[in-house]
C-alpha cells in the first residue's frame, strides 16, 4: 500500500477544463473570465486579488446555478477513478468556492477530503467570501510523505513542497513556475495514472 498523500489542484488537473471559463461562456463575461484566470495561471495576478475579482463577475448568478453548471464540467476520468480507488489517501486542494463546487465533490467522493475557498450564502447568492484557500496552509497540515499534482501558478509552492511534485500539462501548458519546481512533468493522463498507481 503506498504510503503518500495525493494532494490535487482541480482545475485543468482532475476537470478536463478550466472551470470559471467555462462556465462563464455559457453566461456571456468570458472575455473578462479568461484574461483574469490566464493572468492568475501566469503569476502575473496574485491569486487572492484575482479570485475576488472573479467571484464578482459570478455574484449575481444564483449559487445554486453555478453548482449545477460546475456538476457537468467533464472530468479526466482516469484520474478521477484513480482518485475513487484511493479515496482515504487523496485530497482536493483548490482555490474553487465549497458552494459552488458541492455538486462536482460529491460526483468524485471528494467532499469530506476537501481544502477550497469559502463562502457565506444568502437566498441563493453569495453575501461574502469567508476565506480563501491557503496551498501553504494546507501542505503545513501534512504529516505524512505526499505527492501533489497541479498546472497552474498557484500550484507552485505545494508541488514544491511535495515529496514527489508533479506538473501536470495533459489540459493545457504547465505554469513556468511549476515546471521550475516539479520533480516530475506528465502530459498524458493514462501515463500520469500509471505514475501514480506504482507509488
Amino acid at each position: 500500500m503506498s504510503r503518500f498523500v495525493f494532494l490535487f489542484d482541480l482545475d485543468s488537473t482532475l476537470t478536463k477544463q478550466e472551470i470559471l471559463p467555462t462556465i462563464s461562456k455559457e453566461l456571456g463575461i468570458f472575455e473578462k473570465m479568461s484574461q483574469l484566470t490566464e493572468s492568475t495561471m501566469n503569476g502575473e495576478i496574485p491569486f487572492k486579488q484575482s479570485f475576488l475579482q472573479r467571484v464578482e463577475l459570478l455574484k449575481n448568478i444564483p449559487v445554486s446555478e453555478v453548482n449545477r453548471m460546475i456538476g457537468e464540467i467533464q472530468l479526466n476520468e482516469l484520474l478521477v477513478e484513480f482518485v475513487k480507488k484511493n479515496q482515504e489517501r487523496c485530497y482536493v486542494v483548490t482555490g474553487n468556492l465549497d458552494v459552488w463546487i458541492a455538486d462536482l465533490m460529491k460526483k468524485i467522493g471528494m467532499e469530506k477530503n476537501l481544502f477550497c475557498s469559502k463562502a457565506l450564502v444568502k437566498d441563493d447568492y453569495i453575501q461574502d467570501i469567508f476565506s480563501i484557500v491557503d496551498k501553504n496552509a494546507v501542505i503545513s497540515q501534512m504529516v505524512l510523505p505526499f505527492v501533489a499534482v497541479g498546472d497552474g501558478n498557484n500550484d507552485a509552492e505545494m508541488i514544491e513542497e511535495a515529496e514527489i511534485g508533479i506538473g501536470y500539462g495533459g489540459v493545457r501548458e504547465i505554469a513556468p513556475s511549476v515546471l521550475a519546481c516539479a520533480s516530475h512533468a506528465i502530459y498524458d493522463e493514462k501515463k500520469l495514472v500509471e505514475f501514480l498507481e506504482r507509488l
